[in-house]
């Protein structure tokens, strides 16, 4: 356990971020999945889910959720999911 004041006030910002950045990857996987289960069964409206999951994933690559190559290719695995 930190002694230093500023140190202590750190770990609490450290803790609140990573369970916000653990949330928001989180809904990433669960809108994932939902988008892939559409794709997969030949749903209409996988399209519209693929647009959302592309903004969410490029707005978790700008504030630094994931890594922005991770993104990319998640993107491009999709489409090629949606297209096959």
């Amino acid at each position: 356990m930190a002694n230093i004041k500023s140190q202590i006030k750190r770990n609490r910002q450290n803790e609140s971020r990573r369970q916000r950045n653990k949330a928001e990857r989180s809904e990433l996987k669960t809108r994932i999945k939902r988008y892939t289960t559409a794709a997969e069964s030949g749903d209409a409206s996988a399209s519209d889910m693929l647009k959302e999951i592309h903004k969410s994933l490029d707005q978790a690559a700008a504030k630094g959720i994931i890594h922005k190559n991770k993104a990319s290719n998640q993107k491009s695995r999709l489409a090629k999911k949606l297209n096959a």
